[in-house]
């Protein structure tokens, strides 16, 4: 790949690096020689991906730590000195939105804007790639896929602050970081929007693959709050693909592109590949063996968008970016990064299985990138 050289000795900072994308985002970069550095909260889950792959061990530096915590996050990129930040830290649970408004808003828009304001002081040339989601868009529950050039919005807590970051980002970009004076404040920055990612190492709150896990897990059938809902899934590799190539060409000086690299970038499935949480769910169960699912009406009581799909043309025609894997793939190793932990555990009997691929006591290892 393109990026293959660009991040070697590169220090890179990576917030939320103790979540889902974060670790395997840290993972892959230290694979690419970077020397990785990491400001989150303590993991969310546990298990976790970023225990269970011991991301620790392969970071130059990390702080646990409230990216709302102003000064002291400031404090910490100023002595890191970053290269390139990825910011991915974030309320990332649209359910738990509802629950807490101001703690995700606190946390998708002011640590977004600490964060921006902090590099106005750096004096380091850095590249940044800000993470939102594909939930900035304004919802019309249109049949064709959400460009960058639509209207942001959103009707939940969640994806109306991933909306407002997007704001501020562009409003940071235009104040302060415009990309025809690179020369004066050394800060090129950008916003990436990714669909629903699935893989291995995910055990959040209210995602369809985690809980497909723990109640197969556990034996008890899989409640579904809106079997026919349609969502751009994509395994976590794939957005980060695109993370990684978009900060490549952006920190290559002479790159020389048709449209500004410093914009937003959306990073989602082909359109074939998009399909419903029962399709998803069914299949997921198809690989693993096992599995029962069942619809209950009162989990619907919280409004959540019946469609979703996301266009990633621009990323396409201008970065040279597109998804590699099918659906099918993606469900497939997903379903078998679980199975071998849990067998790797001893948590469940190797006979639950249809299909026992590639097993390995190491997760860290396991797909390697």
């Amino acid at each position: 790949m393109f990026f293959e050289d660009v991040f070697h000795g590169k220090s890179v900072l990576v917030t939320g690096h103790t979540g889902f994308k974060g670790s395997w985002l840290c993972l892959w970069l230290s694979k690419l020689g970077a020397e990785v550095h990491g400001y989150s909260l303590p993991p969310g889950t546990d298990p976790s991906h970023y225990t269970e792959a011991r991301i620790h061990e392969l970071l130059s530096s990390e702080y646990l730590g409230n990216i709302c915590d102003k000064s002291v996050f400031t404090e910490y990129i100023h002595e890191v000195r970053p290269d390139l930040i990825f910011h991915l830290a974030a309320q990332p649970i649209v359910l738990r939105s509802y629950q807490e408004p101001v703690e995700t808003f606190e946390a998708n828009v002011m640590g977004s804007i600490y964060l921006m304001d902090a590099l106005r002081k750096l004096d380091h040339p850095c590249t940044v790639v800000m993470i939102t989601s594909d939930k900035c868009y304004l919802n019309k529950h249109q049949i064709w896929g959400y460009r960058e050039c639509d209207p942001l919005g959103g009707r939940d807590p969640y994806s109306a602050s991933k909306a407002a970051a997007e704001i501020a980002i562009a409003s940071y970009r235009d104040s302060y970081f415009p990309p025809e004076k690179i020369g004066e404040h050394k800060i090129r920055l950008a916003s990436a929007r990714a669909g629903n990612v699935i893989g291995g190492g995910d055990w959040a709150e209210n995602r369809i693959i985690p809980d497909a896990v723990r109640a197969v897990t556990t034996g008890i059938p899989l409640e579904l709050r809106n079997p026919q809902a349609i969502r751009p899934w994509q395994h976590v590799l794939e957005p980060l693909a695109g993370y990684l190539l978009l900060a490549a060409k952006m920190m290559c000086e002479d790159h020389c592109g048709t449209i500004p690299l410093e914009s937003a970038w959306n990073f989602g499935p082909l359109p074939a590949e998009t399909i419903t949480v029962l399709d998803i769910v069914q299949q997921f169960y198809g690989v693993w063996g096992s599995g029962e699912t069942r619809y209950d009406p009162i989990l619907t009581q919280v409004p959540e968008a019946a469609l979703l799909r996301l266009s990633s043309e621009k990323a396409m025609t201008h970065l040279g970016w597109k998804p590699i894997w099918s659906i099918s793939e993606t469900i497939e190793k997903t379903a078998s990064w679980y199975m071998d932990y849990y067998l790797n555990k001893g948590d469940v009997r190797e006979h639950s299985f249809r299909d026992i691929k590639n097993y390995t006591q190491d997760m860290r290892s396991r797909y390697a990138i």
